[in-house]
């Protein structure tokens, strides 16, 4: 049997230290577990770290007389995970103080387990209030995150933080070339599962996250796992009959999937720069029963792997700092830094401004983020307004104020994860 903690140690270890994405780190020690059971606690164990990370490091560093370095370095990781067992589940404290200290030997540093007992003994023993001293630790985020959303958000920064700490709902998304939403919110009331539609068209939200092996018809493709921001792409873009649609960052592919549900007969190419991501794209596709033309290359250089027509339409997903889905992937607060935003700012303008020359006149780009930041956004998009003489701004039906340069969609509006949407037409 593997230690649960000593993988939750690798896991942390490797986001923190490696700068490798929760995402990727923890399936890789999930498959070291044969019981669900155990793969969903290592999966809470990591994630709470990674949501209450400044207050665990200061409990954990306070009962040190010395920081554990190089490769000692993992055990601090097995701390932090340590202390989040004592003061953010119920597992029973002497249980998760033996299995931690168990874990210690497992990642064979025998020297160093009386200081993990120690430390951890401590912190059940004095049972000190998680550190509030400063906004970091108040708010288990890092600073330069803080400044920004309060300039973006005077007045609801707080709540926006708030809801970047909740447990994510699970949407589905409907597939219509199998039946319509109503026929599937039936077979869901059939096996019990509570579900109600969300306000795109095909959107699902569950009353509680469900593994995707419960749903029915899942594997035969019936139904998508995708956050209800997620699913407007489709019907923003909305693609007519037999036109050359284009989705610039395809990967993972669930946007692509969409809008071939929603109209099977347009002729779409999907492009990623990340060849290994550009493999979910495919395996979905085969899950779905789909057909687009995938290939590996680089939305800013479409001319290097596309020599056919100009594309009617244009989705473009374009990278972002990610700071809208924090509640899905808490890792993004310690993995991005300050000027990860000037630097993705800038790919997204290169990315915006080479995909306008390959739309058609009179065609849609689509430009989206999951993002919050409005550098990333409506900064964004009213600079390339400024600069591009054949754009116009479609205003969007669902954006609060018909003024706003497009639809920012805050993290928990309608259960939805933060996204921005802004429709631009070519004159």
């Amino acid at each position: 049997m593997k230690n649960l903690r000593a993988l939750a140690a690798r896991v942390v270890f490797q986001v923190l230290e490696k700068g490798v994405s929760l995402s990727v780190a923890l399936p890789e020690q999930q498959q070291r577990l044969t019981s669900g059971k155990d793969k969903a606690l290592l999966a809470e164990l990591c994630y709470g770290v990674m949501r209450h990370l400044p207050q665990l490091d200061k409990l954990v560093s306070d009962c040190m007389s010395k920081p554990l370095k190089g490769k000692q370095r993992i055990v601090h990781q097995l701390l932090l995970v340590g202390c989040y067992q004592l003061y953010f589940t119920r597992i029973p404290g002497h249980a998760a103080i033996s299995e931690t200290a168990e874990a210690c030997r497992q990642l064979k540093f025998e020297g160093l387990v009386k200081v993990v007992n120690g430390v951890l003994r401590n912190l059940q023993r004095n049972q000190k209030p998680l550190p509030e001293d400063n906004e970091t630790l108040a708010f288990n985020t890092p600073a330069w995150l803080i400044k920004r959303l309060k300039a973006a958000y005077p007045d609801s920064w707080q709540e926006m933080i708030a809801q970047s700490h909740q447990r994510p709902p699970m949407w589905l998304r409907n597939n219509q070339l199998s039946q319509t939403r109503e026929q599937y919110l039936t077979l869901l009331d059939e096996q019990e599962i509570a579900a109600t539609p969300g306000a795109s068209n095909d959107a699902i939200l569950l009353e509680s996250p469900k593994d995707v092996g419960m749903l029915p018809g899942f594997a035969d493709g019936v139904a998508s796992v995708q956050d209800g921001a997620a699913q407007w792409a489709a019907s923003l873009l909305a693609p007519e009959a037999n036109e050359l649609i284009l989705d610039a960052c395809a990967a993972p592919g669930g946007k692509s999937c969409h809008l071939l549900e929603s109209q099977p007969s347009i002729d779409l190419v999907a492009v990623d720069f990340d060849a290994k991501r550009l493999e979910r794209v495919q395996q979905n596709l085969d899950r779905l029963s789909l057909k687009a033309k995938l290939v590996h290359g680089d939305a800013a250089k479409i001319d290097s792997w596309w020599q056919g027509d100009k594309f009617d339409r244009i989705l473009l997903d374009a990278p972002c700092s990610a700071t809208g889905v924090i509640r899905r992937h808490p890792d993004i607060k310690w993995l991005r830094k300050q000027a990860d935003i000037e630097e993705l700012a800038t790919l997204q303008s290169q990315i915006l401004d080479h995909c306008w020359q390959w739309l058609k006149p009179g065609g849609t780009l689509l430009y989206a983020t999951c993002s919050i930041l409005p550098q990333e956004n409506a900064e964004q998009i009213a600079a390339f307004l400024a600069r591009t003489q054949d754009a116009t701004l479609i205003p969007i039906a669902q954006q609060q104020n018909s003024d706003d340069i497009g639809w920012q969609i805050t993290p928990g509006q309608d259960n939805m994860d933060g996204f921005y949407y802004a429709r631009l037409v070519k004159g």
